[in-house]
This record gives structure tokens, sequence and C-alpha cells, in this order.
């Protein structure tokens, strides 16, 4: 395991709390924005999320990113919030409360998988799992509150996790529970952008009927790469027909057949008129990655946050929070993340 991340500068965001545990009775009072920081989650709660021993999902990753954002003194631009862990109640927003009993008893000890290979039961990741939910639950709340009007959470975005059960390194479904909390609020569009490698088939698959969520989801054609869906014809179904929008690229596709799949994202979140804008920002559709077979560059990821922050400025008073997702080359996910964050600061 990596050892404890480095601070990104002394300034501390205190997010919405109670006792340092989310709740849902953690001041979620919709304003208009009265400030135009961005917020930073990070800290050793929220590294310790990962599987140690060689996994592609190593503890290691949140690190990696915060040495290039210092580097490039981006560090001194953004405000620091420290992780927040998710009650039981939080996490049963979204999350069967029988599937997150046995993610604690098997967290206890250690040993075998949550899933059926890919997502180690390790000692400890039931509280670091309940770190990541908790920290993007509490950044929603600080964007509702104006308290900020973006939010970065570079351990997050763990959207192959269904409501019973784990998938593809990913324990508990940090974007399900966030829409779950939104929902709770009141709003009714919420916009959603995948763009890492791998099909989002948690988010997909749990919200396809569901007409509040407008998700838009470019990545690696299933036939390919797991998790095998997210095909053109899956658009939602029933009441959520319409509502989401599947792009699967061809391995070896580029930022030019990026950007003109990104031209159809644009086109579907405005006319969704979104109150928020989330974004899971996967660095495994960059060249390189182990993982995946895409090539693009990190252009591409800071085309799509700075295209999606005008959209939030024109109708979700410039609302914001993106979440780090895959990307398992190192030096990758440490510039392509250090991209967001430059485009999420650019007009602040």
């Amino acid at each position: 395991m990596a050892g404890k991340a480095p601070r990104s500068g002394p300034r501390r965001h205190a997010p919405a709390v109670l006792s340092g545990r989310l709740s849902g009775r953690a001041g979620w009072r919709t304003v208009t924005p009265m400030r135009h920081d961005v917020v930073l989650y990070q800290g050793e709660a929220l590294g310790r999320y990962g599987f140690g021993g060689g996994h592609p999902f190593g503890p290691d990753r949140l690190s990696a990113f915060l040495t290039e954002l210092a580097r490039q003194g981006l560090d001194r631009t953004v405000k620091t919030a420290a992780p927040v862990t998710a009650t039981d109640e939080a996490l049963s927003w979204f999350h069967d409360a029988a599937y997150v009993r046995r993610v604690r008893l098997q967290s206890l000890s250690g040993g075998g998988f949550l899933d059926q290979g890919d997502t180690p039961a390790v000692p400890g990741i039931f509280d670091a799992a309940s770190h990541v939910v908790g920290s993007v639950v509490a950044g929603a709340a600080l964007l509702l509150r104006g308290e900020a009007s973006r939010v970065f959470v570079p351990i997050a975005g763990l959207h192959h996790a269904r409501r019973t059960s784990a998938g593809g390194f990913c324990v508990f479904n940090d974007i399900g529970v966030l829409i779950e909390a939104l929902k709770r609020q009141g709003l009714t569009r919420i916009a959603y952008v995948d763009i890492d490698a791998h099909h989002g088939d948690g988010v997909y698959y749990d919200f396809e009927d569901d007409p509040c969520v407008f998700s838009a989801d470019i990545h690696e054609d299933g036939r390919f790469l797991y998790p095998g869906t997210g095909g053109r014809d899956e658009s939602g179904r029933d009441a959520g027909a319409g509502r989401k929008l599947n792009i699967p690229l061809a391995p070896g596709a580029g930022d030019r057949e990026f950007l003109a799949a990104f031209d159809k994202v644009e086109t579907f979140v405005r006319a969704a008129r979104p109150e928020i804008i989330l974004l899971q920002a996967g660095a495994d559709s960059i060249a390189g990655d182990p993982l995946a077979h895409l090539a693009l560059t990190p252009e591409a990821h800071r085309h799509a946050t700075k295209r999606l922050c005008a959209l939030a400025g024109e109708y979700a008073q410039g609302r914001v929070l993106a979440m780090g997702g895959g990307g398992y080359n190192r030096d990758n996910l440490a510039a392509t993340w250090t991209g967001v964050v430059r485009e999420l600061l650019a007009d602040r």
C-alpha cells in the first residue's frame, strides 16, 4: 500500500457532515451558488481504496495524481476537503442492505472476492469504499448549498457496482448513491457523462427506466472490452426511453473519433437542461492503458470538461461534480486528471 497521500496545501473546506459521517440530515439546502471555489477531495482515507498485491486498481493511484497536480502548481489553486464516510443508511439509498452487510463482514478479515474474481474482499475495503461514496455525496451537498461551484473526487466513479453486487473493481456505486441522493433533494434533471473506456453498466442498467437521469456514455465497444455492454441501441426503456445515450468506439479510436462523439453528447446534455452535471473522467481511455485499447490523449478529457462546464454555466448554475474513474497507467491518470482540474479552474 502506498504511504499517506500528500496534502494539496493548508486550506480545508468543511464538508456537509455530522460527526464526520455523511447523513441524510446534512444540510442539503439548494441555493444559487455564491462561491466559485473548486473543491478537491483528498486524503489517506480516500487513497486507501485499492487492492494491492499487483492489482491494477492499487492504492497508489491518488498519490500519483497529487504529485502531478503539485508539480503543475495547481494544488495551490483548489480548496481541499477531507474524505467523508457514508453511513449504512446512505449506502442503502442505492444498495441492497444485505449486500452492504456482506461487504462489511468480508472486509473484517478479508479473503475471497465480492464478484466473480475482479474485486477482492481485502481487509478494510468496506471503510475505504464508504469514504468514496461519502466524499462524492458530500461534494454534491457543497454544490447544492452554493459553497462550491465545482468538485473533483479523484478516487470515485465506481460505475460497475450494482445494487446487489460488486463488479469490475467497484465495491459500492458512488454514482448510484449520489443520483438517489440528488433525487431525494428534488432534482429531476440529472446529467451523467461517462468517458471511461469501460461502459458504466452499473449506472446504465440501474437507471435505465429512470426519467430523471440523462446519461451519456462514450466507451470502447463492448464486443472487445469488459463489461460487454453499452450498444448504440441501448437508449433507455419505459419512462427513461430516449434519456440515455451510448456511443461505443472501435479499439484504437483517438481524439478525432472522440470529439465527433462528444458533439453528440453536448447536444444530448443541452436538450436535457440539467440541474447538475456529473462527469466520470476515467483515464483508461488514454493511449497506453494496460486494460483497454483506445488511443485518446488527455486533451480529450480537457475538452469534455471544458464543454460540460460551459453547459453547466448555462443550465445548472455552474454545478459540475467530476470523478476520476478508471485508469491504470499512472502517468496517464496523473496527466489526465490534472487536465480535468485545470479546466474546472479555468474561469474561476
